[in-house]
């Protein structure tokens, strides 16, 4: 019998860039195909598990000539319709690579979560939260459940929030950051959550708040840095007059990264910044 002919394979562009850091290899990895057309949807999942990075996205032409790109996101485990890191890691390999805005200064991505504005100043990049897909308080199952997978009683969280920006984040505070930087999930209790936990720094410290991402993206039990959960958690706390409309946050820390993002709220709008870097640039054969 003869063997079939292997699918033929193009060279494609492709970078790996560093999310929420200043310093190469300190924040959240992302890898991008920058031209990921004819692809299929198996194409992109195999390179993702292969790549085994929280997220692995894919540039592609739009829907829309109003917009800039494309962008299709997958994660280890599958496709999630929107992400962060992937969201400025993309838009940061994208200009690097010669991508010109349609509009100067603003970039608009096309993904499954609908439109994501991005903009740029100066070696900054950020973008606009999302709207919520679901809000509103976790119910009294989960949240027992999501105190044995901490490994703490419950009443130890002091607000509790539905958090969904389309990846399914729900959201927990504890009464400070050394909370959570001190917890050890038992991983039993955790497989199938994608739980964000917060906590506040004291008054006139660096950072206002410490963030925890357990069980995001789809199999990988901790991210180092999150910016969809941190989209959705500002908009949560700023709503409440739990947060200034101006904060950094600190993520990655337990995972030895020191991912640092902005907190900027704009009337009804809440943008996610932070800086990213090169680390990896070259070509893959897809």
């Amino acid at each position: 019998m003869t063997p079939r002919p292997a699918p033929e394979r193009r060279v494609r562009s492709f970078a790996q860039v560093d999310v929420f850091a200043e310093t190469p290899y300190l924040g959240n990895p992302v890898a991008v195909v920058l031209n990921g057309d004819g692809l299929s949807d198996e194409d992109m999942a195999r390179l993702a598990t292969w790549t085994n990075l929280s997220e692995t996205t894919f540039v592609v032409r739009p829907e829309s000539d109003e917009v800039d790109y494309g962008l299709r996101i997958f994660t280890p485990g599958g496709e999630i319709p929107f992400a962060g890191h992937p969201t400025l890691g993309s838009a940061h390999a994208w200009l690097e690579a010669g991508g010109v805005p349609k509009s100067p200064g603003k970039i608009t991505q096309e993904c499954r979560v609908g439109l994501v504005e991005v903009r740029r100043s100066g070696t900054s990049l950020s973008f606009r939260a999302p709207d919520p897909q679901r809000v509103g308080p976790l119910d009294s199952a989960l949240l027992d459940r999501i105190a044995r997978g901490l490994r703490i009683g419950r009443e130890r969280i002091i607000a509790h929030q539905w958090v969904d920006n389309g990846p399914g984040w729900a959201a927990v505070q504890l009464a400070s950051a050394d909370d959570v930087l001190a917890l050890k999930p038992d991983e039993r209790h955790m497989n199938d959550l994608m739980l964000g936990v917060v906590g506040a720094y004291p008054e006139g410290s660096r950072l206002r708040f410490e963030v925890r991402a357990f069980g995001a993206p789809a199999g990988v039990r901790e991210d180092p840095v999150t910016g969809s959960l941190n989209a959705s958690i500002a908009q949560w706390l700023i709503g409440e007059g739990a947060a200034p409309h101006s904060y950094k946050v600190g993520q990655g820390a337990c995972l030895g990264r020191q991912g640092v993002l902005t907190v900027e709220a704009h009337g009804e709008e809440v943008w996610i910044g932070g800086s990213s870097v090169t680390c990896v640039r070259g070509t893959v054969h897809l």
